[in-house]
């Protein structure tokens, strides 16, 4: 039988057939195989844990088919302790069942850092130094002498405090600094549209303090009390206006448009008439 024959025999078609038909059938319960193992098609939501304590965490993966590892903990003293402040993936991510969520715990003790000696540099170094090991500028007060806007003391809950104490992290020491020999002043910032934030290390650099801090009705959670700008100050923001070191300023602050920016609404407003 020649090579031709035997291609175009019933025998050898019905056998090629038989193959095409199992190599099909292989492929399509290997596809089947994977979309089981994957979870095809069965992708879940992943829910918000911020705000919640471990336990609570733990009951809330359990019941959405996930799994929590505790990747780190900080703490940070705006929020409640022993509570979730980060996760990862992010709420509303979409991932496979059984999937790990990393969280990051606020601790319920603060970490201790050594207080350094920032007595003899300047206001500006001081708060360099200060942050780097993890403290913040509390009160600014001023007092005549010679070394002007330098360290003559640092305090800590209204006491001295000597290099090498420990100290919850994230603690405010208050620096008492030299402001000459005579009643220094220094230009009132302009903290228009500055969040709480911008507007204290505006103040801070400007030798001055931050005082009463007072939000308005539009403030409803603690991401609006993030995200809120500053509308009024008191004292007002002039140029060439100065007021004595170490003074304090209060601001005001809202989410709300209609506040921050009025000229924007009433142009609105007369392109709706």
């Amino acid at each position: 039988m020649t090579l031709f024959k035997f291609l175009t025999s019933k025998t050898f078609l019905k056998h090629l057939l038989y193959a095409i038909g199992g190599v099909a059938a292989l492929l399509i319960l290997t596809f089947l195989i994977l979309r089981i193992y994957t979870h095809h098609g069965q992708a879940l939501s992943v829910p918000d844990f911020s705000g919640l304590t471990l336990e609570e965490s733990q009951k809330l993966a359990k019941k959405e088919k996930l799994r929590i590892e505790v990747a780190d903990s900080v703490f940070n003293n705006n929020l409640p302790r022993g509570t979730v402040i980060e996760q990862n993936p992010d709420s509303g991510f979409k991932v496979k069942k059984r999937r790990r969520i990393f969280l990051i715990m606020n601790a319920n003790v603060p970490e201790k850092v050594q207080m350094p000696n920032i007595v003899g540099v300047s206001h500006r170094q001081a708060e360099a130094v200060l942050k780097n090991v993890g403290l913040e500028i509390g009160k600014l007060i001023h007092v005549p002498d010679i070394a002007v806007n330098n360290v003559l003391k640092q305090k800590y809950n209204g006491e001295e405090i000597q290099e090498g104490e420990l100290i919850p992290k994230g603690s405010k020491i208050d620096l008492v600094l030299g402001m000459g020999l005579s009643n220094q002043t220094t230009q009132v910032p302009d903290l228009n549209h500055y969040t709480l934030g911008r507007a204290k290390n505006r103040i801070l650099r400007s030798a001055l303090n931050i005082g009463a801090v007072i939000y308005d009705e539009s403030i409803k959670d603690e991401t609006d009390s993030t995200e809120a700008k500053v509308w009024r100050q008191y004292p007002s923001y002039k140029e060439h206006k100065k007021i004595r070191l170490g003074s304090t300023i209060d601001v005001w602050l809202t989410v709300d448009s209609a506040i921050l920016y009025p000229e924007l609404m009433a142009d609105t407003t007369v392109i709706t008439e």
